[in-house]
């Protein structure tokens, strides 16, 4: 079954429009890796999942009141905002924080496959979204650049099996998450709000997991960092989570997906400049080649046929 394209919003958003958000998305996004390593891993994932997540919530519940909204579900939302709390949020962090004690490489090496899953589905379920040539070869140049960044960790043994599934958990919940965005009604559609519902219940969902397995001792070190989980959850949390939002809304899931390409390649720019760690000339072309890939994908044409 195919879904049309929906008429709320403009058939073929501008590439400036397309570019910018990707641009600024991926920058605000990339950065959330520079504030968890400033926390130096004094801080439990769960309880970092959870004191992002509140924090986000806060943010967005704020701009909304600013909008003249109320911050907490309509009736015709609520699902909508359970389902993208679990898909985009709780349940991919619980299965990061897993495998992270399972896994010797990055988790990133495995989803770099999340914009191609993504444009995979999209091609199946929405008119639009239909995958052209250059489309394939952008979705596959991003993923290429991505391993080159990744570079050695991507082929590092260990771990285990289930660490690998608890993995591609996370690239398929990213999926249907981003996929089921582009489907929300237009009358539930508002990105501030989806953005907002979703991180109310990942933060919600995550601190009642931090409580239940790790105690409330696990949220103690966050007081030795409140400036970096404040960037965390306003910086890096709701402003690209709104971004992201209006972006799927817009332009797709497939074009949104891409920022799955390059904020490894903006997290790399900045280790390096904030860090003072070396760029290799492989993390360079890494990057050149990711950019290459989303400059194919984000000004290609939406599809005008249905299945």
């Amino acid at each position: 079954m195919t879904i049309a394209p929906e008429k709320a919003f403009p058939a073929e958003p501008s590439r400036a429009f397309i570019v910018g958000n990707l641009l600024a998305c991926s920058f605000f996004w990339g950065c959330s890796f520079l504030f968890i390593k400033l926390m130096n891993g004094e801080v439990a994932p769960l309880a970092v999942a959870a004191g992002r997540g509140l924090f986000g919530a806060g943010t967005l519940a704020l701009w909304v009141i600013w909008l003249g909204q109320k911050p907490w579900p309509r009736r015709h939302e609520l699902r909508h905002w359970l389902v993208l709390g679990t898909t985009n949020g709780w349940v991919p962090n619980v299965l990061v924080a897993y495998a992270l004690t399972q896994l010797a490489s990055g988790p990133a090496a495995i989803q770099a496959a999340g914009p191609l899953v993504t444009a995979v589905f999209a091609h199946v379920l929405f008119a639009e979204e239909r995958l052209s040539g250059r489309r394939i070869v952008g979705v596959l140049l991003g993923m290429a650049g991505v391993a080159l960044l990744i570079g050695p960790r991507l082929v590092e043994g260990g771990g285990t099996a289930l660490g690998v599934l608890a993995m591609a958990g996370v690239t398929l919940g990213y999926a249907i998450g981003n996929l089921y965005t582009r489907a929300v009604p237009a009358p539930a559609g508002d990105p501030a709000r989806l953005a907002l519902g979703q991180q109310m219940v990942s933060g919600l969902a995550a601190l009642g997991l931090t409580l239940a397995f790790l105690g409330p001792s696990a949220l103690v070190p966050i007081q030795n960092h409140v400036p970096a989980m404040l960037a965390l959850g306003l910086a890096a949390t709701a402003v690209p989570m709104a971004i992201f939002m209006k972006l799927i809304r817009r332009a797709g899931p497939t074009r949104a997906a891409m920022t799955g390409y390059l904020v490894p390649a903006v997290a790399t720019i900045m280790v390096v400049l904030v860090l003072d760690e070396r760029l290799e000339l492989r993390q360079a072309i890494g990057g050149c080649i990711v950019l290459a890939g989303v400059y194919l994908v984000s000004t290609s044409r939406m599809g005008r046929g249905a299945a």
